[in-house]
């Protein structure tokens, strides 16, 4: 099974509108999608490594636009529903004391759920929730998101091949240290 899901994303891959479901899924995952862009980004380089800089291009782009949505949703849902909540419990200046502790510290949290498997959405969420200044979201972003996708497509287009050959052969050892390389950009972002 995992072998069919691995041909059809390559054969997906080097379709003539991958491009555009690349944007697709990095905007909506940088907002509301629980799947990274990587998950077609990396057949996309490895299909046709010529085009590696604009694949990772048309990621980053679309990921910091999708985060810029996501910084409004958490923008105006919490100051719409969340902050009457909070202050009917009695609870509004904790959630003041919560957001300076966060916006204190919100550079490094964009810019490590930007390049890391955490869910980038969670934090554009939380950047619009807690007021961050959107100069400094947007200028994270675009930083975090670009190192990650050019990265990979630097890594990708410069080890293609034997790095094809080895997911081709072990595509079982890959898939489940990918696994573990989520669950344990998880544990790292939640406990730092």
């Amino acid at each position: 099974m995992l072998r069919r899901l691995y041909d059809w994303t390559m054969s997906l891959a080097d379709h003539p509108r991958a491009l555009r479901a690349l944007a697709v899924v990095a905007f909506i995952e940088a907002s509301i999608f629980p799947v990274p862009p990587d998950v077609l980004m990396i057949p996309m380089v490895l299909a046709r490594p010529k085009r590696a800089w604009l694949i990772a291009l048309v990621a980053t782009v679309a990921s910091v636009l999708g985060g810029v949505l996501g910084y409004a949703i958490g923008m105006f849902f919490f100051d719409s529903i969340g902050q009457p909540i909070l202050a009917a419990l009695g609870k509004a200046d904790a959630m003041e004391a919560f957001n300076t502790r966060f916006n204190g510290v919100g550079f490094w949290a964009v810019l490590i759920a930007g390049i890391t498997p955490f869910p980038f959405k969670v934090i554009t969420i939380m950047s619009g929730w807690t007021g961050m200044p959107f100069a400094v979201f947007l200028t994270t972003a675009i930083i975090a998101r670009a190192l990650r996708f050019f990265i990979v497509a630097g890594l990708l287009w410069g080890f293609g091949e034997p790095i094809r050959d080895f997911i081709e052969r072990r595509l079982g050892l890959v898939f489940i240290a990918f696994v573990v390389l989520l669950v344990g950009g998880f544990y790292l972002v939640r406990f730092l």
